[in-house]
This record gives structure tokens, C-alpha cells and sequence, in this order.
């Protein structure tokens, strides 16, 4: 170790720097603070108005599309979402209706919330021009969805007409004049008595009365000519006009199913005969027509001595055209009636007949039957006596 280096050792290196005295006046001058630091300025690109925009449409953009996508979301639930009525309605979609149009009335009926909704919603599922026309029963609480796939399907409420067998065409176009589901006018003229189906048809409302006739008249057609179609061979019965009025004759001759092919057995063994139908149903045609016999009115013997195109007791063979509308039972009956002898029948008082191969057996049926209503008046009587006497 050097002297140099001795006198170096034990030295701090960190001298302190003497202090200067200070006036009072320096002494409370401020010292200076740090300085702030140094600003950086925004380069030129930032501060370009065209990046200013596009962030602003960027920003535009996702806040429409989180307003664009609550709106559907909200949208489809409420759509899908069961409905205010409680009760249901039936409501008439008007041919040639806009969504607009059929929402308000929906809204208006109480069945939907909001029209808007409903017509978005249609229009979403591209549903706008598939809405059909007609009647249609909307459910209590059925959703917008639920009464857009009803109008979609085009499922309209179905009303039905009956045409009872054994009516006549007079009083079955009474019935179709007055449906109040129908539109339109009756045809000037009423086709052939015979010439409608019984049975019950189906329609939606403004269908015309004219399409329903229509639609009877052909089916009885292709019902009359299928049975026909099939007859048995050597029947009595010259052409269809004649087939089918003997079987409007069983028709009104007897209600019972299980009877009709018994009672046209009848009427058939009479005609190869050459006897006389002698059937009341064809005085009574014969007497009031379409119209009917009013049921508080009897026939008198009188009756059945009025020589008319229809009554059987004077005229021979069938009358000129049918007498009522008959059922297929009773078409498919003289078609195929039963191989019996019988040339007689009479009633037997519980609704069905008791039938007979000869007179004798026939009148002996009779007085039982005039026995039968002699007791039943009888009986009546005093039970009536009895009732007014309470008064």
C-alpha cells in the first residue's frame, strides 16, 4: 500500500458541500418544484376528422344493433307469449285483407296487444301474403303465433246443414233459405222431388245457398246411380226415376232400419202382382205436395177416395215422381229387398209392422191394431181428465 493509498483510505467519498449562507430575504423565496412532464403530442392520424367519423359509425353501429337485438328479443317473446282475451272470439277475416288490416281488428277485439308486434312478427316469419281469408275461433289466451298459424292453415270455423231423409225438396230449401251462415239467393226453380241428398253438409260462412244445392244434387246423383248400379236382377222397376221413388214410398213407410228391406219386399210383390201399392204416404203427397201434411191433421176416408196423380189407392203402380228425399238405407232396401212373400203390413203399435202373406192374416193384424189405438184413446182419456181436474 501506497502512502497515496493511505491517505485515500478512511476517507468519505461523499463530502458535504459546505453550507452558503443565505439572506432572510433568499431563505423564504420558494425553491422551484419538479417540472411536469413532458407533454407528447397527438400525431396527425389521430386528429384526422375521417377517423373521427368512422369511430362514431362504429360506435353508432353497435349501439343499434344491442337496441336492434333487444327489440327482438323482447318482440318474440311477446309474441310467442299467450294473448290477453280470456274468453276467445270468433273473428271474419275479410278476403283480400293486409296484415295491417287484420291486426288492427285483432287489437281491436281484445285478442292481441299490439298490432305493430303482430304485423312485425308475421312479416318476420314471411307469413305477410299467406294469411287466408275466413271465419276463424280464436282460443282463449292464444298467443300471435298461434293466431298467425290459424290464418295460415286457413282452418275457418265450419257450420253444417241437415237434410233428413223423408224430407221433401220444398222443405229441405226452407232450411237452406233460412241458414244464417249462408249467402246468396235461392234458385229460381227447385230441382225433381228425389233429386237431394240426405245428409249433413259442411261449409264455412259466405258460402252460397245456389253451391250447397249444388253440392246436393250431385251427391244424391252419384249415390242414386252407384246403388242402382248394383240392383238386383228382375226387379219391377222400368228406369232410375221409378227406383227412386219407391224408395222415397219406404222411406216415409217406415223409420226402422232393420224394416226397410222388408216393407220394399212388399211394395215389389205388389207390383209383380199387379195390386195397388195402397201406401198413405202417397195420399197425403198427393194432397199438400212439397209442403207436407200439417201434423195435427188426420187423413179421413175422404182421403183416400181423392183420385190424385200420387195416391196409390186409385192409381196403379208407382206415382209420376218421388214423394220425399230417400236415405241411402232406403235406396240400397229396394235395390235389395228382402225375398219374402209378404204383400201386407200394418203398424203394430210399439213404431215397426207386423207383415202378412194373405188377407185374412192382414185383417186379423188390423183389428189388433185398431184394438191397440182403442185402449191407447182409452187410456189417455182419463189421464187428461185427471191432469185438468188438478187445475
Amino acid at each position: 500500500m501506497t502512502t497515496e493509498d493511505n491517505a485515500t483510505f478512511g476517507r468519505r467519498s461523499d463530502v458535504p458541500k459546505p453550507i452558503v449562507p443565505k439572506s432572510a430575504t433568499e431563505a423564504l423565496r420558494p425553491e422551484m418544484g419538479t417540472p411536469p412532464p413532458r407533454r407528447v403530442r397527438r400525431s396527425r392520424g389521430s386528429r384526422n376528422q375521417f377517423v373521427v367519423f368512422l369511430n362514431f359509425v362504429m360506435s353508432s353501429i353497435v349501439l343499434l344493433t344491442l337496441a336492434a337485438g333487444a327489440l327482438l328479443y323482447f318482440g318474440k317473446r311477446e309474441f310467442e307469449s299467450p294473448g290477453p282475451s280470456r274468453t276467445g272470439d270468433v273473428v271474419m277475416i275479410q278476403p283480400n285483407s293486409g296484415v295491417g288490416e287484420i291486426a288492427t281488428l285483432l287489437e281491436r277485439r281484445g285478442l292481441i296487444s299490439d298490432a305493430r308486434i303482430f304485423r312485425y312478427g308475421v312479416q318476420a316469419y314471411g307469413n305477410d301474403a299467406s294469411l287466408k281469408a275466413g271465419e276463424y275461433e280464436i282460443k282463449p289466451t292464444a298467443s300471435m303465433r298461434d293466431i298467425m298459424e290459424l290464418l295460415k292453415s286457413g282452418r275457418s270455423v265450419l257450420y253444417s246443414l241437415t237434410v233428413p231423409e223423408g224430407l221433401t225438396v220444398e222443405q229441405a230449401f226452407q232450411r237452406i233459405a233460412e241458414h244464417e251462415a249462408l249467402t246468396g239467393e235461392m234458385p229460381d226453380e227447385m230441382p225433381p222431388e228425389g233429386s237431394i241428398v240426405a245428409d249433413t253438409q259442411r261449409f264455412t260462412r259466405g258460402t252460397t245457398r245456389k253451391e250447397v244445392i249444388q253440392r246436393l244434387v250431385a251427391q244424391q246423383k252419384a249415390l242414386v246411380e252407384s246403388i242402382w248400379e248394383r240392383r238386383a236382377e228382375g226387379l219391377p222397376i222400368k228406369d232410375i226415376n221409378e227406383f227412386v221413388t219407391l224408395a222415397s214410398i219406404v222411406e216415409k213407410e217406415t223409420g226402422e232400419p232393420d224394416e226397410r228391406s222388408r216393407v220394399a219386399a212388399v211394395f215389389i210383390n205388389r207390383l209383380r202382382k199387379g195390386m195397388r201399392l195402397q201406401s198413405d204416404p202417397t195420399i197425403v203427397y198427393g194432397l199438400f205436395g212439397g209442403k207436407g201434411k200439417p201434423s195435427d191433421r188426420p187423413i179421413y176416408r175422404s182421403d183416400i177416395e181423392n183420385h190424385t196423380p200420387y195416391n196409390t189407392y186409385q192409381i196403379d203402380g208407382l206415382p209420376p215422381t218421388p214423394i220425399a228425399t230417400p236415405g241411402r238405407a232406403s235406396l240400397e232396401a229396394v235395390a235389395n229387398p228382402s225375398q219374402t212373400n209378404d204383400l201386407y203390413f200394418v203398424a203394430d203399435g210399439t213404431g215397426g209392422h207386423v207383415f202378412a202373406e194373405t188377407l185374412d192374416e192382414h185383417n186379423r193384424n188390423v183389428a189388433r191394431w185398431r184394438e191397440f189405438e182403442r185402449t191407447s184413446k182409452e187410456t189417455v182419456a182419463p189421464a187428461a181428465g185427471e191432469a185438468g181436474s188438478g187445475d
